[in-house]
This record gives structure tokens, C-alpha cells and sequence, in this order.
């Protein structure tokens, strides 16, 4: 299963949940790889932090800031039960890439009004690969949302005007946690596994595993 997570818009956590996401999948015993395609390889970053803390891999990991991930996929994937794909924001060329190369797309989108704004593009994008690989499967993931708010209710009601693109009911908040991985290397779930962090994470791949 190959997961992209992209959106044109800078900021929205892609990193975050690529990182997140892997970890939890590889700590479920699946083979993972992460591929970084962001030039400035934020996802690297945190595994060179990683490494700088003496932790062991969670998962592997690869940069390739290429817009040409979906020719080499296949022999990328080989030997692995999940990829997980991290799109820089504002490329376009490597998005509409790693959109052909996936299996299932993630839009992450704050719950503000620009975030939902900033989406069309993106969505176009995802409408364009989907001309080429019909069986794409693709969502909304709504993420850093501001604790005890009501904002994720509102942007599920705004993200309702792109009706051919679902949101995924999971939400994951704007968490110290999350902050803390970026800083040592780590992720939410070695932190603290009893965190709202670790369970938030932990709810959206349980949902992933099931689309």
C-alpha cells in the first residue's frame, strides 16, 4: 500500500503525519519506507535527529526530490507492506508524481477558511491523476486542529463544497508532542504511549488500514 500525503499548501503538518504514520505502521510489525520528496527534506531532518540521539530506524527512509517517484515506485515499494510518500508544498510537478504513484492520497488541511481555499488546487491536481489511475483512493484529513475547539465540525461543513473528495472522520490536534518529535527525533507514541497524541495517531491508522 503506498500512501501520499500532499497538499499545495505549505504548513499543514504533511511531514508531521508522513513521520507519525510510518512509525505507528512499523510498530504494527508491517515493513515500511519513507520517501521524502521535499527538496529541503524535512522528513530527513528528522531522522538525522534520530540518529543524533542514538535511536534505532524505525522505518526506512529515502529522499528523492524527483518528479518521477511514479516510473520508480514499483522497484521502491519492492520488499515493503506500506510506503509512505511526504509531497513538499507548491511543487507541482513532484505532487502530480507522487499522486500517480500512490494508492491512496491524503490531503492534510487546517481547520481555517485559507486552508479550505488552498485546497482547490491540490484537488485539481488529484482530479488530473485520476484521469490516468481510476482506482485512486483519496481524502481530507483534517489536522492541528486548536484543542477544545469546534473548528474540525467547521471545516468538515466548508471541505463539504469539494463533494467528490470525502474527509476522513479522524481528527489529530495541534499537541506539544508533536512539536517535542520534531525537536529529538522521536515520535508522539515513544514519548508518551498513553498520550492523546499516540491515540490520535493511532485512530487515523486504524482508519487508513481499512480504506
Amino acid at each position: 500500500m503506498i500512501v501520499t500525503f500532499s497538499n499545495q499548501k505549505g504548513g499543514v503538518g504533511k511531514t508531521t503525519l508522513s513521520v507519525h504514520v510510518a512509525a505507528e505502521l512499523a510498530r504494527r510489525g508491517q515493513r515500511v519506507k519513507l520517501i521524502d520528496m521535499d527538496p529541503q527534506h524535512s522528513a530527513l531532518d528528522w531522522a538525522e535527529a534520530r540518529d543524533g540521539a542514538e535511536k534505532p530506524s524505525l522505518f526506512e527512509m529515502e529522499g528523492f526530490p524527483k518528479p518521477t517517484i511514479h516510473k520508480h515506485i514499483q522497484s521502491k515499494a519492492a520488499g515493503f507492506d506500506w510506503v509512505v510518500i511526504d509531497v513538499p508544498p507548491q511543487v507541482t510537478a513532484l505532487a502530480r508524481s507522487a499522486m500517480l504513484a500512490a494508492d491512496l492520497v491524503l490531503i492534510p488541511v487546517q481547520p481555517s477558511p485559507y486552508d479550505v481555499w488552498a485546497a482547490r488546487e491540490t484537488v485539481t491536481l488529484l482530479q488530473e491523476a485520476l484521469v490516468f489511475k481510476d482506482s485512486l483512493k483519496y481524502a481530507f484529513t483534517i489536522n492541528r486542529q486548536i484543542v477544545n475547539t469546534a473548528l474540525g465540525r467547521d471545516v468538515r461543513t466548508a471541505l463539504a463544497e469539494y463533494a467528490d473528495v470525502p474527509t476522513l472522520e479522524t481528527i489529530v490536534c495541534q499537541r506539544v508532542a508533536f512539536a517535542e518529535s520534531a525537536a529529538t527525533g522521536q515520535v508522539a507514541q515513544e514519548l508518551d504511549p498513553t498520550s492523546t497524541a499516540t491515540q490520535e495517531i493511532v485512530a487515523l491508522v486504524n482508519l487508513i488500514e481499512t480504506l
